[in-house]
């Protein structure tokens, strides 16, 4: 990748970063308006977060990966804490690799 484009992708992302508080007087959006962007970014993350755990390369990622990920969502809905969640995943994960189901 070429220094140019590197630069170019810097001062783009600078110019979004100082937008935000320049422009967070002059640009009213409506309450829905607020609502729905915050939706879009959800979407985006739970979208993101779900066809990595599916897919891994060109493929399926296994079974151990899925019920790894669902465990992790059953302890943060259960408001477990962070550590709990990161460790319960990893060693259902784990065993289930152990047992043989990839």
């Amino acid at each position: 990748m070429s220094w140019w484009i590197i630069g170019l992708i810097a001062l783009g992302t600078f110019g979004f970063r100082v937008a935000g508080p320049l422009l967070r007087e002059r640009i009213h959006l409506s309450p829905r308006s607020v609502r729905m962007l915050g939706l879009g970014a959800t979407a985006l993350l739970v979208s993101l977060a779900a066809t990595q755990t599916v897919y891994s390369g060109e493929g399926f990622a296994g079974w151990a990966r899925v019920l790894g990920v669902a465990v992790a969502g059953v302890l943060i809905w259960r408001r477990a804490p962070f550590v709990v969640v990161v460790v319960g995943a990893a060693a259902l994960t784990a065993l289930l690799r152990l047992a043989g189901i990839v």
